[in-house]
């Protein structure tokens, strides 16, 4: 399969990107990618135990790996993980694609990642490290999108519908 994504979305944990990413998808009539999951097919294993084991640099090498190669050759729904954004090569991989970020306040993420989410960068003080992610990651996930969209209160259909009639074709 060759081509561009459809949509590619981003946002904090907790914003909805992977279950907004299969409605949507759905709707669209189009496949749905997560590079979180590609991520553990390359690993063999859990994101957790990737942290643990080889730690978050390694990590975030095979997330450089995993966006490069979803942006540059898949054509459905990409969802990437929240800290995708960080890697400026990733930024960069973005620009001139249909980037939805889909904003989620504070709270509302608190509530969808819950306390014990299995999130290696949330296990201590989740809160308030959610909060500090977000004031990190926010004008990053801004200065990549081509839409923003707000999730709060709102299923991942009504998103999806949404993202669905703001898309370009």
């Amino acid at each position: 399969m060759t081509g561009q994504p459809r949509a590619i979305l981003v946002g904090a944990p907790g914003a909805g990107k992977t279950s907004t990413g299969q409605a949507l998808a759905a709707r669209l009539g189009v496949p749905f990618r997560d590079t979180d999951a590609d991520i553990e097919a390359t690993a063999g294993k859990p994101i957790p135990e990737i942290f643990v084991d080889e730690g978050e640099q390694h990590f975030r090498a095979l997330e450089r790996a995993a966006v490069a190669a979803a942006v540059g050759d898949f054509d459905g729904v990409l969802a990437l993980g929240g800290g995708a954004i960080m890697a400026e090569e990733n930024r960069a991989a973005l620009a001139g694609h249909q980037v939805v970020h889909l904003v989620v306040s504070l709270g509302e993420a608190v509530k969808r990642v819950g306390l014990h989410s299995g999130r290696p960068l949330l296990e201590i003080n989740p809160r308030a490290t959610l909060k500090f992610l977000l004031d990190q990651r926010i004008p990053l996930y801004e200065s990549v999108a081509t839409l923003t969209v707000e999730t709060d209160g709102r299923s991942p259909d009504e998103v999806a519908e949404e993202i669905a009639a703001l898309l370009k074709p």
